[in-house]
């Protein structure tokens, strides 16, 4: 059975980027002996999904981001990568993770943005949840959770609070009965 995780940080007020992409804001991330859990995230994982929009700001980092993971970018435009861990998924989300299932991946991160997230939400798709919280209110922008989104029942796994103000909820979907 495949997971899949949003694993995300989010401004106090819901965004999880400016309204031209920029992410500045998350500098409170920066922290130099601290990384919020991410290593161990990281390496749990086997795949990546994540909309064209997102794989475009992680081309524009010194690094690829998601080194040795096979990243899944969800999109309707005709791009193209020399990556070989890069494939573009072009079919409706249910159908493009069932094929992803198919291939042996199991634990899945959901990186973003908001209209792959909200996509994943119609179906039920997103099986856990871990947000960071920066406590940082940007009054606009791209919305973690862009409406209309469904409603959907969750359970607090743990919850941790950083030094820098940061806190990070671990949620799982409850499954509908």
């Amino acid at each position: 059975m495949t997971k899949v995780t949003l694993y995300i940080a989010a401004s106090l007020d819901g965004y999880i980027a400016r309204t031209d992409g920029g992410s500045d804001w998350l500098s409170i991330l920066d922290t130099e002996g601290e990384d919020f859990g991410y290593t161990a995230f990281y390496e749990s994982l086997d795949a990546i999904v994540l909309g064209s929009k997102t794989y475009e700001v992680g081309l524009g980092f010194e690094q690829w981001p998601y080194p040795e993971k096979k990243s899944f970018v969800f999109t309707q435009r005709h791009l193209q990568s020399e990556r070989e861990d890069v494939v573009f998924v072009s079919e409706p989300v249910k159908q493009a993770l069932a094929s992803i299932e198919t291939e042996g991946f199991k634990n899945i991160w959901l990186v973003g943005g908001g209209k792959l997230i909200n996509s994943f939400l119609q179906h039920s798709l997103i099986d856990e949840y871990i947000i960071s919280t920066i406590p940082t209110i940007l009054g606009g922008g791209i919305q973690l959770f862009p409406p209309p989104t469904p409603e959907e029942k969750l359970e607090l796994i743990n919850s941790k609070q950083y030094t820098s103000g940061l806190v990070q909820a671990h949620y799982r979907r409850q499954i509908k009965n």
